[in-house]
């Protein structure tokens, strides 16, 4: 008598995938939605543009789960997919979209221990107020951990121009944090 596949440990799930066995795809596919629609949003401008950059993933993941090496973990794999596919995404949508001018930064300085009162999904929020360009820079230097000299490769610009977005991102970032929540931060002391 054949186990349950959720009994299946995640190894058997990815050697039934590679066999193309539809109800392990879909014990995968359940598995990693939270998670891959969690990075694709971080990239992508609303929630359909994310949910095609994640359905692009997995058929991607679907795609290429035979070439997977099995001394990897597939996690980190798997998020390098949904990065990508996120970004693919949004490659051809700026093609539709209004070129931003880079704006120049200003030095401000936010008291540090504002940081520590905002929350995780009120800095998301944040997140979601910058540029795109500078969104994507953010996303993949800060939370994915990638060097300029990757994002360079990712998305086709001189590592230089990376960390001027990057550089911009924080300074926006600092800008809205100052402008959302000092004055709450002011009144609480």
């Amino acid at each position: 008598m054949r186990k349950p596949y959720s009994q299946y440990s995640e190894q058997e799930i990815i050697d039934k995938c590679r066999k193309d066995d539809v109800k392990a795809q879909e014990m995968l596919y359940k598995n990693f939605y939270g998670y891959a629609i969690g990075i694709s949003l971080r990239y992508c401008i609303n929630r359909d543009d994310a949910l095609e950059a994640v359905n692009d993933a997995f058929v991607k993941l679907f795609k290429t789960i035979k070439t997977f090496d099995d001394n990897r973990l597939i996690k980190p794999w798997f998020r390098q997919i949904v990065v990508n596919s996120a970004i693919d995404n949004r490659r051809k949508n700026l093609k539709h979209a209004a070129v931003l001018d880079i704006e120049k930064a200003e030095e401000n300085v936010v008291d540090p221990n504002i940081i520590s009162k905002i929350s995780a999904e009120e800095i998301l929020g944040l997140l979601k107020e910058l540029p795109e360009m500078h969104r994507m820079v953010f996303n993949l230097y800060e939370i994915d951990g990638y060097t300029h000299e990757e994002i360079s490769d990712i998305l086709e610009m001189p590592s230089s121009s990376s960390r001027v977005y990057l550089s911009r991102a924080k300074e926006k970032l600092r800008k809205l944090v100052k402008a959302h929540f000092y004055l709450n931060y002011e009144r609480a002391i």
